[in-house]
């Protein structure tokens, strides 16, 4: 019956009064087990359930149909009563809501036949009990009654348990209840008793629903245990029975019950303990409604909610568990419970599906032997009906062990001992019992399997002494066993192992490994024992086993000497090695304790005598323990020297031999590496010899040669001499090495000012002597400052911007300030650690100039200088100047207002008014020899007078010296000490080209040493930073800084108007020729000062580490550019010193990597460009195929490069993070073998990027098996996630090149498996653009490089000595708390370059200072009619171009033979400027391509006798491609052509070979970045060449290159146009002539490009895009014309 289903009732009862109030109807139907309810609002919706029982009590006794009181418990207490005699736990619970009548059920009345079950199934119990006539089984039964009020549970039985008791979980017995007494009875009167006052105790009060409603769970618990005595065995078994009856409170509704206060809290305890009983009976419906397949995966998924009540908690078992339940639901019959009674009915169906698996609660042991003895009694059936019923007779008589012997005899076919036989006899016609057994079928299975049972009955009954008993007789045997073995146990016997016993003599055992000696212990017994092989003949004492043992070896006898001491003899036996204390004995010999005992050759023993060795230990209490152990060792060593063999000699004569040996191997080994390293060094030499005599042929003897004088013109001279002044005075060296060798020092202050948390911070900065910005005299050494006098070019100085970040400050500091401000530095960081933090902070302390960090700053800082001139005061006319604020680093930072005005020296000052300051007039002297000791310094001194050129201004040697651009003789006059300090251009040559009458109406006023008055007004100043709040301004003259005149302070903001000085000069001069000078050439200083608020640094720097760390720029991450894999095949040979540059190529290099395919053909690989960056790339590539890399270089055709060979291709630096460590030695790298190489044709994909492609194509192609990297990253597939990257270096040969150049570049690959389904190439423009593209021309990664041919340099020059030197890079340099400075490092090389930006930057500024002060002087002479005619002449001298070439000076310049040169040279100079393009950003101060071409322009009109006019050099005379016949000269034409590039339209593939050169280049090529900024990106229309069709292109522009793709869905560049070098061209004109509207023009060193745009503004767009000055500039003219039109 284990596993039965929960038994369901339910039972309906009569109306109450309530409900026959209301004049309620009956909702219930029985029919047999069915129960049907009736919805009264919808009568014909009825709902039937099946149940076990349908009790139907509504009606009275008198119906047939009615159920009473006794029937319910004959079909359900009767049964549950014989579960509990059978042994299974018994429960019985009522369920229902308020009035339903479970309480009459489950307790009844005390009238007669009301009774319910509880009462007549107590009754019941005791009835059966007393029935019982068994004298071995008896009886207990123990109660408990408790109830469960508001989740609290209380004893009913006990009146002291009046608090509420704990439910606690046993993990065995499962929930119960601590402290709840169980009360035993012994009839049913008892259980009546203690059923009354329990009752009388439960909380019952009175609802709207019932009366004498229950509101707490009543539970009654029956502990019933029955005994049965085994008379056989003398045993006792028991099984137990728990019944639980249980009545439940009713569930209600708060409305219908009209509970309030504590009866409504009352009733949601009640509802919620339902409740939760109605979830745990769902969730067990639902478990045991599944397949048996789905039932236990679900029932360790599903939780069931037995602790969320206490009610559930307790009855767990019985709901599902170890039970026989049976549920009895009482329904109301009343429409007006519908809702309660429909609820009731759902549940008690859920209750039905559950089932419990009960078990009989008894022993195992018990129930063990109970059912073994039923099989006994079986099998004894069996026998009997077998006829073998005589055997069981004899097994009563004998007993169970004679019988057993007797069974196994019979069966084994044995004779049985006379005894048996006799028994056996009595058998009667069978004479034996092996033939009766073997006769009957099935009779021996029967015997054996009833010996087993009656054997295993007895291991059962079998008490516990007897097992003691059986224990120690095996442990008696196992020691007994062990001691045989030489393992002896304790005394206790508690743990095996080897114990010294305190008195009886042994052996322990030694052993070569220590952790294995001393394991085994042998004892010596008294009397003889016998040592031997375990197969001797008779049994030895101690058993040994080896080669060397005997069978009988050796005997020990232990005896008592009269003296009462023990002694111990050792006697071998014959031909027996044994040895005591290394000697071989062969005689009795006494064995004293400690002596060691070799037996044979591998048994080593030490022998012991507790007795003795405390005897000699009382003896000698003061002996010493031996130094040296006693092991295996010593005994081994023992026995060798006692045979004559001393191993330690014979060791240290074979070390002393080993080490002569390797003495006379390493001086062989030496001579060997000397005279190898001699001949090395001879062969360097002898190579170097002929490198020499290859590239410097010239002989000794030539160089002794006498050289022939040549004898020089004084031109040539001063041309000699200044080329050799400005060649010393060079300092790009002599920089870098100070940047080089001090940057250690920079870097240690800024970890010093980082440690100390100093808000300052250091970095190297140049400075140059400017006129706007002039060094400060503390800035030069003295030895500089002399030869500051002698120095034909500005000098500039390396020194430190300490930018002081707590004050607000920037200091300058030279090198050797730096190096002793550092020595305080560090003195005050060794001290940091006692000095308070409070003092570190003090700021009077840090003011005071205490801090070695800080330094004493002004109130007052220079905002910027300008300059005005003052020309106009030779005519004299007034003028107003807005002059640019200029900033010693080149930025403007304001402007400012000045008029400068001639007056008369009687003339009164008006009243300007209370706002105009009105100074006295000042007396200035201009005494000639101080003024031309000042000209001869500013002449001297480059940049402090205005005839400075823009080439002079480069005194820093580098990339921005322009080698192809000649200085011309003006430009070599100008920076001559004896030129004209006249000014090219100025209104005052242009006057005395007029004549002696001109000049001398001109200088009426200006005679010499007459008084001189002008006015200097400084008006306004306007745009300065509201940084600086109080600004004020001085000014004086160039060479006078001694006397200075300064306007009043003023309040600045920032916003509003400008500020008004109105500060009025006047100053009186005597008119000297050195003043007169003056004012033609030289300008009046104007510096402006501001106080200088404290703002914050940017927010770069507001922290102690942040300025120190790189600004972090949202960009997408670009791989980094390596270094070249060195060549493994190509010998290291020393790199040519690359000179002057000749020509420069864009290179566009396509990397494919191909896999073999199934066909035999080699396919290129996947490649990935999702990252969305050019030139990036990631192969996808399968594991385990063949692969080939190709390699394609395509650039614009050229006579000047040519590829030659391919020397290597190799691949190495093999890594999964984009960064390599290239400073160590990578063993990983592989030179591939070359299978194919040469110049090809351009496929389809190709030549897409401007239609028909004039472009070179070289190609080569490598085999590249990767597993001969013997790398893990190649021989796998790659882990999600990762990525691994190579780097790949070609080595090429090109034609007229002293050394090969390389190409590299980083791949980034994932390999997978060898049959994984790859996709197609994807890119991040593909993915939402529309079209068709072919995969395969996705399928390769980019790379745009720039190839320079650099002219060989003089390897025998000063100059190429000192870019040789070898300078030690102090950057790189470790210094302690550099890893704080986060990513900050000392500016270096790029530092230079900077500057030189910056010193042409100044000079531009001023010359648009003096272009500006020309223009506006020559506007004024022109409106002004002082002069009449005269000014008109000299109008049209100077429009016209002969009127900007100043006359030249026969006594003191060095002049032109004719003044068409000079001409011409001007020409090209002004041509030079006006076509001068600002791309410095990108390509910071190398010359860009329309610089050359200027210059090679302006070399054709030197060579040209005849002036061509100005107007014929537009600037489309750039492009010739585009607009043809614009050249008036036809050198020009020819210039153009042989600039270093052939004419588009020449074939690289035609048989006409290149003109061969005889000049040999130094090859570089380096790797482009790829900017991460786009400035426009979209289509375009180019116009083919040579026809009037367009095609349509998609370009992305990042500066400084333009991308060209085929389409927006085009991932692989396919061009590019370099805007460094290329001249953008907008004309109207030119679009009028082509007819195509918005089209523009690139005009690049090698074709010119014409562009169209789709609009107006997408031109414009573009046109920004390709260069922001040009589109600028049209604008502007755009506008001033739609302005003059509105006027018109």
């Amino acid at each position: 019956m284990a596993g039965a289903s929960v038994k369901v009732a339910v039972r309906v009862r009569p109306f109450n009064s309530r409900e026959i109030g209301k004049e309620s109807k009956c909702i219930i139907q029985m029919s047999g087990n069915t129960t049907t309810i009736i919805n009264p609002k919808q009568p014909k919706e009825n709902k039937s359930f099946n149940f076990d029982y349908s009790y139907w009590s509504h009606t009275t006794p008198e119906d047939i149909n009615y159920a009473d009181q006794k029937q319910v418990y004959k079909d359900i207490g009767e049964e549950m009563l014989l579960h509990a005699f059978e042994g299974y736990n018994v429960c019985i619970f009522a369920y229902g809501q308020t009035g339903a009548g479970k309480s009459y059920t489950m307790m009844g009345k005390q009238e007669k036949d009301q009774q319910g079950i509880i009462p007549l199934l107590c009754e019941d119990l005791f009835t059966k009990i007393n029935d019982n006539n068994d004298n071995n089984m008896s009886y207990s039964v123990e109660v408990s009654y408790m109830e469960i009020y508001c989740e609290r549970v209380r004893d009913l039985l006990n009146p002291k348990n009046k608090g509420n008791l704990r439910v606690r979980e046993h993990p065995l017995m499962g929930p119960y209840v601590e402290d709840l007494s169980k009360l035993a009875v012994t009839s049913y009167n008892d259980i009546q008793d203690l059923m009354d006052s329990g009752n009388k105790a439960r909380t019952v009060a009175a609802t709207n629903m019932n009366e004498t409603s229950s509101r707490s769970h009543a539970v009654f618990n029956i502990i019933f245990t029955q005994k049965r005595h085994d008379s056989d065995t003398d045993n006792t078994s028991e099984k137990v029975s728990k019944i639980s009856l249980v009545d439940l409170a009713g569930s209600e509704r708060a409305d219908s019950t009209g509970a309030k206060g504590t009866r409504l809290k009352e009733g949601a305890n009640i509802n919620k303990s339902l409740t939760t009983l109605g979830k745990v009976i769902s969730a067990l419906a639902e478990v045991d409604s599944l397949p048996n397949k789905n039932k236990k995966k679900k029932k360790a998924e599903s939780f069931i909610p037995y602790r969320d009540s206490v009610l559930t908690w307790l009855l767990r078992e019985n709901l599902g568990g170890n039970s026989r339940t049976a549920m009895v639901a009482a329904l109301s019959p009343a429409d007006i419970n519908y809702d309660e009674t429909l609820s009731t009915l759902r549940y008690a169906d859920r209750a039905k599906q559950i089932r419990c698996n009960a078990v009989i609660n008894e022993d195992p042991n018990n129930r063990l032997v109970r059912e073994l003895k039923e099989e006994v009694a079986r099998l004894k059936d069996l026998l009997y009906a077998q006829g073998l019923g005589d055997i069981i007779e004899t097994y009563r008589v004998t007993g169970p062990g004679v019988s057993a012997l007797k069974l196994t005899n019979a069966m084994t076919g044995m004779s049985p001992s006379p005894s048996l036989s006799a028994l056996s006899s009595r058998a009667g016609s069978i004479t034996s019992l092996h033939d009766r057994i073997m006769f009957s079928p099935g009779s021996e299975e029967a015997i054996e399997r009833l010996k087993e049972t009656e054997k295993i009955i007895a291991e059962l009954n079998e008490t516990w002494e007897e097992k003691l008993r059986r224990t120690e007789a095996i442990r008696m045997e196992r020691e007994a066993l062990l001691a045989e073995m030489g393992v002896a146990m304790r005394e206790d016997g508690g743990t095996v192992g080897v114990f010294s016993p305190k008195k009886t003599p042994h052996l322990v055992n030694l052993n070569e490994d220590p952790l294995m000696s001393e394991c085994l212990l042998y004892y010596i017994k008294d009397g003889i024992t016998k040592v031997g092989r375990e197969d001797a003949s008779c049994r030895q004492d101690i058993v040994l086993s080896g080669h060397f043992i005997k069978e009988e070896h050796c005997i020990f006898t232990s005896s008592t000497s009269p003296s009462g001491e023990g002694v111990v003899v050792l006697e071998p036996c014959k031909d027996a090695e044994t040895y005591v204390n290394g000697k071989r004995v062969t005689e009795p010999t006494v064995l004293r304790s400690g002596n060691r005992i070799i037996m044979g050759k591998s048994h080593v023993f030490r022998f012991n005598d507790p007795e003795q060795a405390r005897q000699e230990r009382e003896r000698t209490p003061c002996a010493e323990t031996p130094v040296e152990p006693v092991d295996w060792a010593f005994a081994q060593r023992e026995l060798l020297e006692k045979q004559g063999i001393d191993m330690k000699q014979e060791m240290e004569q074979r070390l002393q031999e080993l080490e002569d040996q390797y003495r006379r191997e390493r001086e062989e080994a030496s001579n060997l590496l000397e005279q190898q390293r001699l001949d090395y060094e001879s062969k360097l030499e002898a190579l170097q010899r002929q490198v020499d005599s290859r590239y410097y042929p010239e002989t000794t003897e030539e160089e002794e040669e006498p050289e022939e004088e040549v004898s020089w013109t004084k031109r040539e001279t001063e041309l000699a001499l200044w080329a050799f002044r400005k060649w010393r005075f060079y300092q790009f060296t002599s920089l870098r090495d100070l940047l080089w060798g001090n940057a250690i020092f920079l870097k240690e202050a800024n970890a010093i000012s980082v440690e100390l948390k100093k808000k300052v911070q250091f970095q190297f900065v140049l400075l140059t002597d400017t006129l706007y910005s002039p060094l400060p005299p503390d800035l030069l050494p003295p030895s500089v400052a002399k030869d500051r006098e002698k120095r034909p070019f500005p000098r500039t100085i390396v020194a430190v911007e300490v930018q002081d970040q707590k004050n607000g400050a920037t200091h300058y500091w030279t090198l050797e300030k730096l190096r002793q401000r550092l020595d305080l530095m560090r003195e005050m960081y060794d001290r940091a650690a006692e000095v308070p933090s409070s003092a570190m902070e003090d700021c009077d302390h840090t003011l005071t100039g205490g801090d070695p960090f800080y330094d004493r700053f002004p109130w007052f800082r220079l905002v910027g200088r300008a300059f005005v001139y003052l020309s106009n005061l030779l005519y004299p006319v007034p003028l107003v100047h807005r002059v640019a604020i200029v900033s010693e680093k080149g930025e403007v930072k304001g402007f400012l207002r000045v008029a400068v005005q001639a007056i008369s020296a009687d003339e009164e000052a008006p009243d300007y008014g209370s706002g105009v300051r009105q100074s006295g007039t000042a007396k200035i002297s201009f005494e000639d020899q101080q003024f031309e000791k000042f000209q001869t310094d500013s002449c001297s001194g480059g940049m402090s007078h205005s005839n400075t050129s823009q080439e002079e201004l480069r005194i820093v040697e580098g990339e921005g010296q322009n080698s192809e651009i000649g200085l011309s003789a003006d430009e070599v006059n100008n920076n001559t000490c004896t030129n004209s300090p006249d000014v090219p251009g100025s209104p005052v040559k242009t006057l005395e080209v007029s004549g002696d009458t001109m000049q001398d109406k001109v200088f009426q006023h200006l005679k010499i040493g007459s008084t001189f008055t002008f006015r200097v007004t400084v008006l306004q100043a306007s745009s300065i930073s509201a940084e600086y709040a109080d600004i004020f301004c001085q000014f004086n003259f160039i060479h006078r800084h001694d006397e200075a005149f300064s306007t009043e302070p003023l309040k600045n903001t920032g916003r509003g108007p400008p500020l008004g000085f109105y500060h009025v000069q006047n100053i009186t001069v005597e008119v000297t020729k050195s003043f007169v000078e003056y004012i033609k050439s030289q300008p009046i200083v104007f510096e402006v000062f501001g106080h200088y608020q404290k703002q914050p640094f940017p927010p770069l720097c507001k922290d102690l580490i942040s300025p120190l760390r790189p600004s972090r720029r949202q960009f997408p991450r670009v791989m980094p550019l390596s270094k070249p894999v060195p060549a493994t095949k190509l010998s290291a040979m020393t790199r040519s010193s690359a000179g002057p540059c000749h020509c420069k190529y864009d290179l566009m290099a396509f990397f494919e990597i191909c896999e073999l395919e199934a066909n035999g053909d080699y396919i290129p690989a996947v490649v990935d460009h999702r990252g969305g960056m050019p030139c990036h790339g990631t192969f996808l590539l399968h594991q385990g195929i063949q692969r080939r890399i190709t390699v394609t270089i395509a650039h614009e055709t050229g006579n000047d490069i040519e590829w030659k060979e391919v020397k290597e291709l190799v691949i190495g630096r093999i890594r999964n993070t984009p960064e390599a460590d290239e400073t160590i030695i990578d063993p990983n790298i592989l030179s591939l073998n070359i299978l194919s190489v040469g110049y090809i044709r351009p496929s389809y994909d190709d030549s897409v990027s401007l239609g028909i492609d004039h472009r070179t194509f070289y190609r080569f192609e490598a085999a590249w098996d990767s597993s001969m990297h013997n790398s893990l990253l190649l021989n796998r597939v790659t882990p999600y996630g990762e990525k691994i990257y190579i780097t790949l270096s070609a080595y090429l040969e090109m034609e007229n090149c002293s050394q090969p150049t390389v190409i590299t570049k980083d791949f980034c690959m994932v390999f997978y498996s060898r049959d994984a389904k790859l996709p197609a190439s994807r890119s991040i423009r593909n993915l939402f653009s529309t079209g068709v593209l072919r995969p395969s021309e996705s399928n390769r990664v980019t790379g745009v490089y720039e190839l320079s041919l650099c002219h060989l340099a003089d390897a025998g020059s000063p100059g190429m000595q000192r870019r040789r030197r070898r300078v030690l890079d102090t950057s790189v340099a470790y210094v302690r708390g550099e890893e704080n400075l986060a990513g900050w490092r000392p500016r270096s090389d790029s530092l230079i370059l900077d500057h030189q930006w910056e010193l042409e930057k100044l000079s531009l500024l001023q010359e648009v200072e003096k272009t500006r002060h020309y223009l506006l002087l020559r506007e004024k002479l022109e409106a002004s009619l002082l002069f009449g005619q005269d000014i008109l002449c000299s109008k049209d001298l100077m429009e016209s171009p002969k009127a900007l070439s100043p006359c030249p000076n026969p006594a003191g310049a060095l002049g032109l033979d004719s003044p068409n040169e000079r001409q011409k040279e001007l020409a090209a100079k002004c041509l030079r400027l006006l076509m001068h393009t600002f791309n410095r950003q990108y390509s910071q101060v190398s010359s860009s391509a329309s610089e050359s071409k200027l210059s090679e322009m302006s070399a054709s009109l030197l060579r040209d006798g005849s002036s061509s006019p100005l107007s014929t050099l537009t600037p489309s005379t750039t492009c010739p491609s585009l607009v043809e016949g614009h050249y008036s000269n036809p050198d020009l034409r020819s210039a153009e052509v042989h600039s270093g590039a052939s004419s588009p339209d020449l074939d690289p593939f035609s048989p006409e070979e290149r003109k061969p050169r005889t000049c040999t280049f130094v090859p570089n090529i380096q790797e482009i970045r790829v900017s991460p900024i786009v400035s426009k990106k979209g289509y375009l229309h180019f116009l083919e060449p040579h026809t009037s069709g367009w095609v349509k292109r998609y370009v992305v522009v990042r500066r400084p290159y333009v991308y060209l793709y085929r389409s927006e869905r085009d991932s692989v560049e396919r061009a590019v146009i370099n805007l460094s070098s290329a001249q953008v061209e907008y004309s109207e004109d030119q679009q009028t002539m082509l007819r195509a509207p918005n089209t523009f023009a690139v005009c690049t060193e090698h074709r010119g490009i014409l562009l169209q745009a789709s609009n107006d503004k997408e031109m414009h767009d573009w046109l920004y895009a390709f260069n922001p000055l040009l589109a600028g500039t049209i604008r502007s003219k755009l506008s001033r014309k739609k302005s003059a039109q509105t006027r018109m």
